[in-house]
């Protein structure tokens, strides 16, 4: 049996750093061979360059993925062409930097297959995620039969017809994006762990990472205003999975959100 653990969209420097203080402490808890966290919104919310990817690698992490925010920071770039372990959604036109899919070793010199695609409802008008997931996997599976899945997707339905699409072919499906960790982690039929949403590592007072005032005025007001961070302390979210090391399958997965919440993390600040 081996462990993976993946942690939610890492929202800005503050919770980077969280993460990096954190990361000791979970790998001591859950002791994971290989570490997945999804960096696509770092850089004041918006991509990730050389120097977060470093740190993170720095700390043992083995694979990074992102997301559409990717590609609103022009540093984002040369890292996705550069680094094979940082990932993009495999289904954009391939005439983008970087790619999707990628096999790291992990401990004990095991290797782990990560993809990554996107979802198309309410997002960007690119190619098919399931056709993109089928190519995928089958250039992955000849590498190592533990795969594991993040789809970038907007849609609750859209993510959890990948989980059934997925179901059996890959080890993990698990939903990134919306921010909010939700209760639906769970063993599918054919042996794949999934869930809609792994959650984010964010601020505690924000609105999905947005300091919540800019957030409810884009709202009420309907015009742009600029991006800020959210304040209070960070809660790191993410999922444990034990998999099978020859068939891939998951015997479990785990969700995670620390510290728990409570009434002091709304308390304002002095």
């Amino acid at each position: 049996m081996i462990t993976i653990l993946f942690i939610g969209d890492v929202v800005g420097q503050p919770s980077l750093n969280a993460l990096l203080k954190a990361l000791p402490s979970l790998t001591k808890e859950y002791m994971p061979h290989g570490i997945i966290v999804n960096g696509e919104n770092i850089v004041d919310g918006k991509g990730l360059s050389e120097r977060e990817a470093g740190m993170l690698f720095q700390a043992g992490v083995h694979v990074i993925t992102t997301g559409n925010h990717i590609w609103e920071n022009w540093k984002s770039r040369p890292l996705l062409a550069t680094n094979p372990l940082v990932l993009r959604p495999h289904n954009y036109p391939p005439e983008n930097p970087g790619r999707g899919i990628t096999v790291a070793t992990i401990a004990n010199g095991l290797p782990m297959g990560v993809i990554q695609v996107q979802g198309r409802t309410y997002m960007q008008s690119i190619d098919c995620p399931f056709k993109a997931l089928d190519a995928a996997i089958d250039e992955v599976v000849q590498q190592t039969n533990i795969i594991v899945v993040d789809f970038h997707a907007e849609a609750t339905g859209e993510k959890i017809a990948m989980g059934y699409y997925a179901d059996g072919r890959v080890s993990a499906v698990l939903g990134t994006h919306t921010h909010v960790q939700t209760a639906d982690a769970q063993i599918l039929a054919g042996g794949t762990a999934y869930i809609t949403d792994v959650g984010m590592t964010g601020a505690s007072r924000s609105i999905l990472g947005m300091k919540t005032e800019v957030a409810l005025n884009r709202f009420l007001l309907q015009t742009a205003h600029r991006y800020e961070l959210g304040e209070g302390e960070t809660r790191i979210s993410g999922v444990v999975l034990e998999l099978d090391e020859m068939t891939g399958r998951a015997y479990s997965i785990k969700p995670f959100s620390l510290p728990e919440f409570t009434r002091d993390a709304l308390k304002p600040v002095p």
